[in-house]
């Protein structure tokens, strides 16, 4: 490799354009510009003044519309850039591969336009517009740059590196902390401005923070508030793009330096002392901070220590005060260790008014180099946040954990009794289409994709080549080339894209998780209810007339809509799939259709006690990509005769062939609650794991999801499950029936020609096909 002496080292920035969004951005001259079409199949249109400045576009036919020009337009206004004479192309045809590159360099300073074009995507369609990465690379050292601020800025104001200022923040403005650079740790601050106004002073306390919250750290959602020696809140967490904090150390201090053989070195805590002292607060040997962006933990061994701090360039905090405050921030002096990657850089403060309106979340990144996407609303959100405020995320999407009517078991019984509707629009979905496409996902998941019927849909496991588990998901048929996966995990996009590309299969794997929300409507009613609001086109199957692992085309109030009659809870139960713009509506039918029939809205709470009865698998407790489909009780998904190779065939038949652990069904003597990752006993010795536990209401006991040897599997051996040590404290248990509950699926198979809580005929399916104790996951 050769290397120029004295090269200036390229920077590179990365942004990510949503499918049917506009991007603004400049580029210096000489910077080197890439827009990438990841997926394949996504319109991009480019827009600048003078196109003739950006070396290397490709000329092409396809002109932009007028609707499209107009659109750039107006997003170039709004970054005030000189519009002159618009110019605009088309970067990409209609048919454009996976990752379908066009690359350009700047030969004058130049304000351009990226838009991804896309128009909302009907149920039955799968078109939905995806995302462009944009990346740019100039020379030169960073500048250091905060990212653009959120709103109107109230305070814009640059913690240099190893030092502390400190500022007033009224009664609901918002305190945006920005780690400019990345790895750089900043202590923060904050007491009550009246009560020091008096003398006194409370400031944070993060032992009563933590006993308050019940977490470590406060983040978005319910646990969200940082709390004073009165037990009074000071503020709260809105936003987090980072995640990992700590608030159990001190700040940096003298004493810290002096002991690691350094004395004199800058340090927080002096560094707030000066900075607090025009405000009265008497200065410290070493500040109890909020230690945000600062990666230290607690070992096993009850001892602490650390590693580089989690944050990237432009990663932030974003806070509400809740009275108004005096609070300090620092940029952390330490460099000489890991805290700061040794490596000290600059803190951004910046303060916006309490008018403003900002989305509480926390972010998520597919890959450890995706950008951030903060926790998001589904379209049923305006209805379910009418109902509760205990909302969690899950998988980057607000849900609602239980509903302030009558809580869990209510929501419980009206599944099992009559009706419950949910909220499952966190699964993630994936197009799959192209002439390839059916050989693409016989290669990608163990069920015999070629056995599908259009119109059907099977479970199935997505596994890696070791025979551990991608994750688990359901495969919907829409034609002869089209395919519709649906499943927990962002990953699984990547994948089937990677393995498209290895094999040179021509098919696309498109993200359709923003264009397909869903509401699932379960209960021994839920048929009924239904049956009244679906009307569907002749050649597709009313709603009576939908079999188990099958679904139909229809509308619902005028909302088109598909309805697959699948689900995760053991009852007899439809999903409704929907664009999220229309899922407010689509919830306010269902409810009123079910009104007569005591429907109820379940959440999260509910659903983990009705699947854990059921016995269906749940990614991240009872199965991972350490555990294959056998071992996560899902092993009826993995056939014996598919005559074609896919991924992980050879590890399958080997795991098949000699067995380690098997998932079992628990029932626990008493009623002490048993949690996931507790230790479960045979004697001395641990056998297993408990994956999954609840208290069932409707056996009335405590019962749970283990992992164990399957020399220790059997029904009926008597086990031990581990609490505190695994030895100090036992709860007795047996394995037993798995799953717990309706272990024939006869309420899920009900047949419309039959009471509903009645054994139905098997459908007229390839028994291959056949789900045997699973359901669509969660």
């Amino acid at each position: 490799m050769n290397v120029r002496v004295g090269a200036v080292p390229l920077r590179r920035t990365s942004l990510v354009l949503r499918g049917g969004e506009v991007a603004v951005f400049d580029l210096a001259e000489g910077d080197l510009c890439r827009v990438v079409d990841a997926e394949g199949r996504q319109r991009g249109l480019l827009f600048a003044r003078d196109m003739s400045v950006l070396h290397g576009v490709p000329p092409r036919d396809d002109k932009p519309s007028d609707d499209e020009v107009a659109a750039a337009r107006d997003a170039l206004g709004h970054h005030d850039a000189d519009m002159g004479d618009l110019c605009g192309l088309s970067l990409f045809p209609a048919d454009a591969e996976p990752g379908a590159t066009v690359v350009f360099r700047a030969q004058s300073r130049s304000t351009v336009a990226v838009i991804a074009p896309g128009a909302r995507m009907a149920p039955d369609q799968q078109t939905p517009p995806t995302d462009l990465r944009i990346e740019i690379e100039t020379a030169g050292p960073s500048s250091g740059i905060a990212p653009p601020p959120l709103a109107m800025l109230k305070l814009d104001q640059r913690i240099l590196a190893g030092t502390a200022s400190a500022f007033r923040v009224s009664a609901g403005d918002y305190i945006q902390i920005i780690d400019v650079d990345g790895k750089q740790c900043s202590d923060f601050l904050a007491f009550d401005a009246a009560a020091l106004a008096e003398g006194r002073e409370f400031g944070l306390d993060p032992t009563v923070t933590r006993t308050l919250m019940g977490t470590a750290n406060p983040g978005p959602g319910l646990h969200s508030k940082y709390f004073d020696a009165r037990m009074t809140p000071l503020v709260e967490i809105v936003r987090d793009t980072v995640g990992r904090h700590d608030a159990f150390l001190l700040a940096c201090s003298a004493k810290y330096y002096e002991d690691m053989g350094y004395p004199g070195h800058d340090n927080c805590t002096d560094n707030f002392n000066r900075a607090l002292k025009p405000f009265g607060v008497a200065p410290r040997a070493g500040w109890p901070a909020i230690n945000f962006f600062y990666n230290t933990f607690v070992q096993a061994d009850d001892t602490i220590a650390m590693d580089e701090p989690w944050s990237r360039p432009g990663d932030y905090v974003l806070l509400r005060a809740l009275t108004d405050l005096v609070c300090a921030t620092s940029s952390c002096a330490d460099d000489i260790d890991t805290a700061n990657a040794w490596n000290p850089t600059d803190i951004h403060v910046r303060l916006y008014d309490k008018a403003e309106t900002f989305s509480k979340g926390i972010a998520h990144r597919m890959t450890p180099d995706a950008e951030p996407r903060l926790t998001r609303e589904t379209g049923f959100h305006p209805r379910t946040a009418a109902l509760t405020r205990s909302f969690v995320d899950y998988r980057g999407f607000w849900l609602p954990d239980c509903f302030s009517d009558e809580g869990p078991i209510a929501e419980y019984w009206a599944c099992r009794e009559r009706a419950a509707v949910m909220d499952l629009s966190a699964l993630r979905k994936f197009e799959v289409i192209g002439p390839d496409a059916e050989d693409l996902m016989q290669l990608a998941v163990t069920r015999d994709i070629k056995k599908l019927a259009v119109g059907q849909v099977v479970y199935t496991a997505m596994c890696y080549a070791h025979g551990g588990m991608i994750d688990d998901g359901t495969v919907f048929r829409l034609g002869q080339h089209n395919f519709r996966w649906v499943c927990g995990e962002d990953y699984c996009g990547i994948h089937l894209r990677e393995l498209a590309a290895e094999r040179g299969f021509k098919a696309w794997v498109k993200t359709s998780t923003d264009q397909l929300h869903n509401i699932a409507v379960q209960g021994p009613r839920s048929r009924a209810i239904l049956a009244t609001l679906l009307v569907t086109p002749a050649h597709h199957p009313t709603l009576i007339e939908l079999k188990w692992f099958r679904f139909t085309v229809g509308k619902i109030s005028g909302i088109p809509v598909i309805v697959s009659r699948t689900g995760y809870t053991g009852e007899l139960g439809y999903e409704v799939w929907c664009h999220p713009a229309q899922a407010p509506a689509l919830w306010d039918a269902v409810m009123a259709a079910g009104a007569g029939d005591g429907i109820a809205p379940l959440g999260l709470k509910a659903l983990d006690m009705l699947r854990i009865e059921a016995g269906l698998a749940f990614g991240g407790y009872d199965f991972s990509d350490q555990t294959d489909p056998f071992e996560a009780g899902i092993g009826f998904v993995v056939p014996k005769d598919k005559a074609d190779p896919y991924i992980g065939a050879g590890a399958l038949a080997r795991r098949r062939a000699n067995p380690m652990h098997k998932l079992v069904g628990l029932d626990v003597v008493g009623n002490e609650p048993v949690g996931s990752g507790d230790c479960v006993h045979l004697g001395r010795a641990q056998i297993g794991v408990v994956t999954s536990a609840t208290r069932s209401p409707i056996l009335g006991k405590t019962i749970a999801l283990a992992r164990l040897d399957v020399a220790c599997a059997a029904v009926c051996t008597a086990v031990e499950i581990g609490k505190l040590d695994g030895h100090q404290k036992r709860l007795a248990a047996q394995v037993g029936a798995f799953p717990h509950f309706d272990p024939q699926k006869t309420r899920v198979r009900a047949d419309a020609s039959h009471d509903e809580r009645g054994r139905s005929p098997p459908d007229s399916i390839s028994e291959s096909l056949e789900p045997r104790g699973a359901g669509i996951r969660a």
